[in-house]
């Protein structure tokens, strides 16, 4: 019995061993040290849906007239509201795809880029306020992380323009036994859902239109095969030495009898 379960705890170590190659991200044998590799950038800035939330912020010289369209959310004691109350105190687009500005009324901006959408709302805004400056952003900017990283969860982004890697690293990166290689992207899109596995080791990743995180997107990181084979060992394992100190304590029950 304790050969068994020297063998076994030898596969378990075996099966834990992982390559360099296993763990590098996008491997490219032609990149230089001292002269960039130029790569195309394939952004597309995001073209808002419904149930987006913006944040419309107005100034002007006439503050009693454009503060009307300002919502101000309760702070903390710091002086900051969290994301949930942005939420709550946003202008969300409606399933038409309008938001419901004061005065003026409902602008359609589903299809828009949220620059797109300061520029129309600008426009409607100085029919009313004479020098107006008004800010947009997209305050529900989200994105969900599971699988094999170091601390799963949603986390808000305040970049339009973040990457796949950035996104992984707000979770901790990836941790030893997570596949570089299966990456699963399931994004939202306005005629439903759309999944895609993603490569992490491949070198054109950073030319995909993938690479960019989108409001709404999943990530899931899948585990490796070895993994799987460890943790299906170290519970044989468990399983082995469970059943050995059964057979033990039975076998001094029946001496001591």
């Amino acid at each position: 019995m304790r050969r068994i379960v020297y063998f076994l705890l030898l596969l378990v170590s075996a099966s834990s061993c992982l390559s360099k190659k296993e763990l590098v991200y996008m491997q490219n044998s032609n990149l230089k040290e001292t002269v960039p590799t130029p790569i195309p950038s394939t952004y597309k800035p995001y073209q808002l849906q419904s149930n987006d939330v913006l944040s419309i912020k107005v100034q002007s010289l006439e503050p009693e007239i454009s503060n009307i369209y300002n919502i101000i959310p309760p702070s903390s004691a710091f002086g900051f509201a969290d994301p949930g109350t942005m939420f709550l105190s946003g202008y969300t687009v409606d399933e038409e795809g309008n938001v419901n500005l004061p005065n003026v009324g409902k602008l359609k901006v589903s299809g828009l880029t949220v620059t797109q959408t300061q520029d129309l709302i600008q426009r409607n805004i100085e029919r009313y306020i004479n020098n107006a400056t008004v800010v947009v952003k997209l305050i529900s900017f989200r994105v969900n992380i599971l699988g094999e990283v170091t601390r799963p969860g949603q986390y808000f982004i305040y970049n339009e323009r973040a990457t796949l890697l950035e996104a992984l690293s707000m979770a901790g990166d990836l941790t030893r036994g997570a596949s570089r290689e299966n990456v699963k992207l399931i994004r939202q899109t306005p005629t439903g859902s759309e999944v895609v596995l993603l490569d992490l080791k491949d070198p054109n990743l950073t030319q995909s239109r993938y690479y960019y995180v989108m409001p709404n997107d999943v990530l899931y990181v899948e585990p490796t095969k070895e993994l799987v084979k460890r943790d299906n060992l170290v519970s044989l394992n468990v399983a082995t030495v469970a059943l050995s100190v059964i057979s033990t304590a039975v076998l001094l029950l029946n001496y001591f009898k």
